[in-house]
């Protein structure tokens, strides 16, 4: 399921009592903030939900799917998001509710 800026000011309207319009508001300044945070600090830290992370990474040698040819691809950043204890438990016991056989299975490294 995708959840869009659209979905979270709605929710946030229904749940808080704002207006459409001031929901939408502060739901861009929430990422306004979060993208500022990030590229001057380069951590987030979200409590009871997570973090994200700048993570630089090398240029590395690629190749085109198409045509085969070699390339580089180029050095560059990304956001690396790392979910917190609560969060994981919250979607364990979740998942444990639609399927109790999923906490007896081998993790898969989502988290």
């Amino acid at each position: 399921m995708t959840i869009t800026k659209q979905k979270l000011a709605d929710h946030l309207a229904d749940s808080a009592g704002l207006t459409g319009r001031d929901s939408k508001t502060l739901v861009e300044a929430l990422f306004d903030t979060i993208r500022a945070t990030l590229t001057t600090c380069g951590e987030v830290k979200l409590s009871g939900f997570g973090n994200f992370t700048l993570r630089e990474k090398r240029p590395r040698p690629g190749r085109n799917p198409k045509t085969g040819a070699p390339l580089e691809i180029s050095a560059r950043r990304v956001v690396v998001f790392h979910a917190s204890p609560v969060l994981r438990e919250r979607c364990d016991r979740q998942a444990a509710s639609k399927n109790p056989d999923v906490l007896s299975r081998q993790p898969m490294g989502y988290f």
